[in-house]
């Protein structure tokens, strides 16, 4: 796809992803709105996947270890044709596949997520088995840097490097805020690409809310460096929605009957110049 397209189909996306979140009345949707342009560029142009072979072993491998976010990846993998139309309408729902965290009983969804800090060792081992393997699928893995205060994580970054592993790229959504506030606050991270860096990690800083720069920074990655990836994707929490851009509390939240509209009205004026371009 062009950037206009990846563009397009992300904030139909987002439009989606309001529509789920109000229906089921529940759901992370500052984090969801800050990751979705970056799913948006995996699915569509980067991850190599099947819909109609979704379990091919050479199939590139998804973890959102960020699981909480999990609405976001729901109406990704229903735009890209694994979550079958009519399903997101039962989010929230008894007796529903769709729970508030990723399972693989979801078409396209690799392992069971949420518990945070899990994530990025489930992707070292999935990329150390293509190596033994002597497969070429790649392994990305989308953290929240709230998650970063998890020392499991490091453990894992010590290994990838261990392994060098370049078939292995992390992303942490960098939107600053967690459910407790601004990250510095709570557990600062400090400067991100020296600590990953100090790691042995190769680490590149992107723009999590450019579609253009996103592309940019996934088709710059050496996979033959001997080095595991870290994608710095600098975004903003609620990104798309006026009043919820920058603003903690929605952390985890549904917008009233009023907000819903705005967000709508402003997420369709975007998608009607975007078609009119």
């Amino acid at each position: 796809m062009k950037t206009k397209e990846l563009v397009l189909k992300s904030e139909t996306n987002r439009k989606r992803l309001m529509e789920i979140v109000y229906k089921a009345k529940a759901g992370h949707i500052g984090g969801d709105l800050s990751c979705l342009n970056v799913l948006t560029a995996l699915y569509f142009d980067v991850l190599r996947v099947d819909v109609n072979n979704p379990k091919d072993s050479l199939r590139d491998r998804f973890i959102l270890s960020k699981g909480h976010c999990v609405e976001s990846l729901y109406v990704t993998l229903e735009s890209k044709g694994f979550i079958k139309e009519g399903v997101l309408e039962t989010l929230g729902q008894y007796g529903s596949i769709l729970s508030g965290h990723p399972t693989i009983e979801v078409p396209g969804i690799e392992v069971n997520t949420g518990a945070l800090g899990h994530g990025l060792s489930i992707g070292v081992g999935m990329a150390i088995a293509a190596k033994m393997d002597k497969k070429d699928y790649k392994t990305y893995v989308l953290m929240g840097d709230g998650e970063q205060g998890e020392g499991s994580i490091y453990e894992a970054a010590m290994a990838a490097n261990q392994y060098k592993l370049d078939n292995l790229v992390a992303i942490i959504d960098r939107n600053h805020l967690q459910i407790s506030g601004d990250t510095e606050d709570v557990m600062g991270l400090d400067d991100i690409r020296s600590r990953w860096s100090a790691f042995g990690w190769d680490v590149k800083d992107m723009n999590g809310d450019d579609m253009e720069d996103i592309i940019k920074t996934f088709h710059s990655i050496d996979y033959d460096n001997k080095k595991p990836h870290l994608l710095v994707s600098h975004t903003t929490k609620g990104k798309g929605v006026s009043y919820m851009e920058n603003v903690a509390k929605w952390h985890h939240g549904v917008p009233s009957e009023e907000q819903y509209e705005q967000a709508i009205k402003e997420i369709s004026e975007r998608i009607e110049k975007l078609e009119n371009e």
